[in-house]
């Protein structure tokens, strides 16, 4: 019994130790959780979150202060892509919905309608047959354009043998009108034919130069069958330029950089085509247009001087139908010029033969 008592005595304290020794160490495992719940706690209090705040403020300020000194850089220089995207789209639909973009737009319409409209109140304003001279050209220029100039040549060129036998006389008007294809000599050409042309109406008149465009179609038609020139506009434009010319032979005109007499621009633009094309078949042309412009201006202006008929002067008709303004006029002076004759016959009747 004593030594079982004894063996039992020394178990105890073995015993104690080792539950002393567990205890211990649950009890630090645990002191330490409480510590670290407990100073989270702590950091997550609102008197932490504050001071937390006002460190980034100030951080904010130095950086912001930083970027002064610098040169006045802008937080907006180093921003991320996806706030440079979204400003991009803010200021679109802000401007896609605001004022500024819908007035630009709206003069940008404006303009384009008043420079339309500007053009064709220019177009308008250019005399009848000026302007009915200048459209057939740009639309022989396009039939051109779109048939190739084979089927050009056989559609448009002056053919005797289609316009007897296929009565094709558009061919008279075709070959007038035609210029060639567009280029340089295309642009002064049609340049040249609204500068002189609408001199020569403005000066002699519509119905006058009705007659001159109609003459000059029948001898350069004859001219250019005779010579197997298959189109004669620029042609007429010298014929244009010729009468133009004699009109007004010594007076100084600028022609490229030289001061030229009126009377040799013809022969000036004749020796430009000779020169760019480097053929002397390119005067060719010219000189015809020079002889039905001269034989135009002798019949005009010279030969009823002389004693003879103007066949040339415009009929009545058509004088009327072209110029209604100088026909009310003239209608006005015969008016006048019969009261004048009432009064000198001493009050006679219009009716009576005595």
């Amino acid at each position: 019994m004593a030594a079982c008592n004894t063996s039992a005595r020394g178990r105890m304290p073995l015993f104690l130790i080792a539950v002393l020794f567990l205890l211990q160490i649950s009890n630090s495992i645990g002191f330490r959780r409480i510590l670290s719940s407990s100073i989270g706690r702590l950091h997550n209090t609102p008197f932490s979150r504050q001071q937390q705040e006002k460190q980034q403020q100030h951080n904010n300020d130095k950086n912001r202060l930083l970027l002064d000194l610098r040169g006045g850089a802008k937080r907006s220089r180093t921003a991320s892509l996806s706030s440079t995207s979204s400003s991009k789209s803010k200021s679109k639909k802000r401007s896609a919905t605001g004022k500024v973009k819908v007035g630009a737009a709206a003069a940008a319409e404006k303009e384009s309608k008043s420079a339309l409209s500007d053009t064709l109140s220019k177009y308008k304003k250019i005399l009848p047959l000026t302007r009915l001279y200048i459209t057939l050209v740009g639309l022989a220029t396009l039939v051109s354009l779109i048939l190739g100039e084979e089927m050009t040549q056989a559609t448009l060129a002056l053919d005797p043998t289609r316009i007897i036998y296929g009565m094709q006389v558009w061919r008279f008007v075709s070959a007038a009108v035609f210029l060639g294809a567009p280029s340089i000599g295309w642009l002064m050409s049609g340049y040249y034919l609204f500068e002189y042309g609408s001199t020569l109406e403005r000066t002699f008149g519509t119905a006058q130069h009705f007659m001159f465009l109609l003459s000059q179609i029948g001898l350069l038609s004859i001219f250019s069958i005779l010579t197997g020139q298959p189109f004669f506009g620029s042609s007429m434009v010298t014929a244009m330029l010729h009468v133009l010319s004699r009109s007004m032979p010594n007076q100084k005109v600028k022609w490229l950089i030289f001061t030229v007499p009126y009377w040799s621009l013809p022969y000036g633009l004749m020796a430009t085509d000779v020169l760019q094309a480097q053929s002397a078949m390119a005067a060719l042309p010219h000189i015809l247009g020079i002889l039905s412009g001269h034989v135009y201006y002798f019949h005009k202006f010279i030969w009823p001087k002389l004693g003879h008929v103007d066949w040339l002067q415009p009929p009545d008709f058509l004088r009327k139908r072209l110029e209604p303004d100088t026909s009310s006029d003239s209608g006005k002076e015969s008016i006048s010029k019969a009261l004048k004759n009432r009064k000198r016959s001493k009050g006679r009747k219009l009716g009576s033969s005595k």
